[in-house]
């Protein structure tokens, strides 16, 4: 199968097209025939190595995080899915690849496509709908009637995650430029925030929740928006201890991660608020129930471009300006 392959671990390294063998399957494994994928700066994080000390893969690999597509065949001991069933998922970690042709998916990572939308737009939609709900809904406990700061409301798990907290009941603040406030509101966006002019730190306070996905700088300032009691999530780290133990990673990596936090946390302590990192994990029951509302009007996607599966690398590129609306997509078979 035709795949694109990291042959190094290198900052902005080149992607490489390469005729892989064709995956096998493990009794609770589905093999999936790739519709679409879609691109994630964590797919640009793992190329470059900076997750390589807990996330080590071996070059050459194969690279992506989401898929859309049609089974193939399934293991010995799978009984949810069937050949022909249309499907989406994340694979899970040191099982990603979907850069590629095909894969092969355990089965629990995997959920049927919504009806309602095309291959591209569920492909748009595991890593970030994921995440939006791990962060809102499993950690969060986002209750009607809260507050909650979703940064950068324009891009892919910002769109997702201000269409979930509208969802759950809650008043919605975002950060975007002017040129995406429109999309924002669209989305549920209750306060936009341009963040090229006005400062956030400034314009709110006694929120419940805040996700953060920005820097050190900005994560230091959303503190300040927090009412006591309130969470401080954060999917750009810096990573915890309950993160490391969640990974069961050694003795040192503990100490590092938990050198690496000290500063946040102390400061959240002194705040009277609860600091987390979160590292989304692949879980297929969750799809089925974004699935649910995607089907009921819910939820929608947002997709900003869909490029064809020989300009992956372009693709990458373009989502690492930081000027995509929502997600980007690559199309990798009709």
């Amino acid at each position: 199968m035709k795949a694109f392959v990291v042959d190094k671990y290198e900052k902005k390294g080149a992607l490489r097209l390469a005729d892989m063998p064709d995956p096998q399957i493990g009794a609770d494994d589905v093999l999936v025939r790739i519709h679409a994928t879609a691109i994630n700066l964590l797919d640009s994080k793992v190329r470059d190595g900076e997750f390589k000390l807990f996330l080590p893969y071996r070059p050459p690999f194969i690279l992506g995080h989401d898929l859309a597509g049609t089974v193939i065949r399934v293991g010995a001991n799978v009984r949810q899915f069937k050949a022909g069933d249309e499907v989406y998922g994340r694979p899970r970690d040191f099982r990603i690849g979907t850069f590629a042709e095909m894969i092969a998916v355990d089965s629990a990572d995997l959920a049927l496509k919504p009806t309602s939308l095309s291959m591209e737009e569920a492909a748009s939609i595991p890593l970030v709908g994921l995440t939006a709900w791990q962060a809102l809904v499993e950690v969060g406990e986002v209750k009607p009637g809260q507050k909650v700061f979703i940064q950068a409301g324009s891009g892919g798990v910002g769109t997702f995650a201000i269409q979930l907290a509208k969802h759950l009941g809650a008043t919605v603040a975002t950060t975007t430029s002017v040129a995406n406030a429109e999309l924002v509101k669209s989305l549920g966006a209750d306060l936009v925030i341009d963040y090229k002019t006005q400062d956030f730190e400034q314009m709110l306070s006694g929120y419940d929740l805040v996700l953060n996905s920005q820097d050190a700088k900005t994560l230091a300032k959303s503190l300040n928006a927090l009412k006591p009691g309130g969470k401080l999530i954060s999917i750009s780290g810096p990573p915890d201890v309950p993160f490391a133990k969640s990974l069961r990673l050694n003795l040192f990596l503990r100490l590092v991660m938990r050198m690496l936090s000290r500063g946040i946390l102390k400061k959240a302590k002194r705040r009277g608020v609860d600091y987390s990192f979160l590292f989304m994990r692949a879980e297929g029951g969750q799809l089925r129930e974004i699935a649910k509302l995607i089907d009921a009007g819910v939820l929608r996607p947002v997709v900003d471009k869909v490029f064809p599966f020989a300009r992956t690398p372009e693709s990458l590129a373009y989502v690492e300006t930081g000027r995509a609306k929502g997600k980007v997509v690559v199309a990798v078979s009709q």
